[in-house]
C-alpha cells in the first residue's frame, strides 16, 4: 500500500470518526424546537464528509474528485458553524464542543491543502499544455 492510499485511508477514518461524534453530540442537544432543528442540520452536514470522500477516492474524472472535494470541504464548515452556533447559544457545554471543532477544523485544513495542491497542479498543466 502506498504513503499517498494510506494517508487517505487514515483521512477517510477520521472523517467517519468525525460523524460518528456529529451522532453521538446531536442525540445529547435539547429536544426541543431549537435543538431538533439544530440537530437535524448538523447531523447532515457533519455526516455527510466521509461519505463524499469515499466517492471522491472513487472519482471518474480529475474534475470530479475536486468537485467532490470541495462537497467535504463545504459540508465540514457548515458543521463548524452549527457546532459554534450550540456553543453560543449555550446548548452543550463548551468543553464537549471543542474537541469536536477542532477536529473538524483540523479536517477542514487537511481537505483544503488537497484542494489547493490540486489547483496548483492544474495550473501547471495548464501552462505546460499551452507549450
Amino acid at each position: 500500500m502506498s504513503d499517498k492510499q494510506k494517508l487517505a485511508d487514515e483521512i477517510e477514518e477520521r472523517l467517519v470518526d468525525f460523524a460518528v461524534r456529529v451522532i453521538r453530540l446531536s442525540k445529547s442537544l435539547p429536544k426541543d424546537e431549537a435543538g431538533n432543528h439544530i440537530a437535524k442540520q448538523l447531523l447532515r452536514s457533519g455526516t455527510s464528509p466521509a461519505p463524499n470522500y469515499a466517492e471522491a477516492r472513487g472519482a471518474e474524472s480529475r474534475s470530479d474528485f475536486i468537485h467532490k472535494l470541495r462537497i467535504v470541504q463545504k459540508e465540514l464548515n457548515e458543521s463548524r458553524i452549527w457546532l459554534r452556533i450550540i456553543n453560543r447559544a449555550e446548548l452543550l457545554p463548551e468543553d464537549r464542543l471543542l474537541p469536536i471543532t477542532k477536529e473538524a477544523t483540523e479536517l477542514a485544513r487537511v481537505i483544503q491543502s488537497s484542494l489547493t495542491t490540486l489547483r496548483k497542479k492544474n495550473d501547471k498543466r495548464k501552462i505546460e499544455n499551452d507549450k
